[in-house]
């Protein structure tokens, strides 16, 4: 912080005044009229000086030259091109979701929006984690993502505007009614992507129940008698 003193013009005013008033009210036609009126204005000044002293303020320092800012670094690539891409399409939902969820204010929606954003991610993440899962996801990626946002743009375009009409009304309601669907669908998508998981666990289980069952500890609780 720099500290920066400003001068009062006041007593400058005091100044000319005093020599106004003396042109007015006294003679100014000898040197010594001129001395007096001098030495009455520097009276002035400083009685002015009192009155109205300097101030100081306090000012931030001036920047300095503007650096560049720093390339943002691209996430480092997996080696799979579909997936680098698939991620590239995560951050860029995930971030229009937020900005979507920050400017639309309605609470119902704002919750579906975190809703879709977290499953969104959920589901890329699943991919990612196993590219095989990849062809289950290509209608989601290619038609229902951009679709939904696409509707919530919309939406957010017209309830920024603040005005009521058919159209506007209209449209923003049946945006609304399909978010529900759309969050059902979201998540079906994701409980999609475990499928395989769910049969491969569960055949473990039968199988594991029947090696129980023929050991004859079937039913019983391990560590238990």
């Amino acid at each position: 912080m720099a500290y920066v003193k400003k001068r009062s013009v006041l007593p400058i005013y005091f100044v000319g005044g005093t020599w106004l008033l003396w042109a007015l009210c006294a003679p100014l036609y000898r040197p010594t009229h001129y001395l007096m009126a001098a030495l009455a204005s520097l009276a002035a000044y400083f009685v002015g000086k009192m009155i109205f002293p300097d101030r100081g303020y306090e000012m931030a320092d001036a920047p300095g030259p503007s650096q560049p800012k720093p390339k943002e670094e691209k996430p480092q690539s997996t080696g799979n091109p579909e997936i680098d891409a698939l991620l590239d399409e995560r951050a860029k939902a995930v971030s229009e979701m937020r900005r979507l969820n920050d400017s639309i204010k309605d609470v119902k929606i704002s919750a579906q929006i975190s809703h879709l954003e977290s499953t969104t991610a959920k589901i890329i993440d699943a991919v990612v984690e196993k590219p095989a899962k990849l062809p289950q996801i290509r209608k989601f990626m290619n038609y229902y993502l951009p679709t939904t946002m696409k509707l919530l743009n919309a939406y957010d375009r017209m309830d920024s505007t603040g005005a009521s009409g058919t159209n506007i009304d209209g449209t923003k309601e049946k945006i609304e009614e399909m978010l529900g669907t759309i969050c059902v669908a979201f998540s079906r998508q994701l409980d999609a992507l475990y499928g395989e998981e769910a049969l491969d666990i569960s055949a473990d289980i039968t199988v594991m129940e029947q090696m129980l069952q023929q050991e004859g500890i079937g039913g019983m609780t391990l560590g238990g008698s």
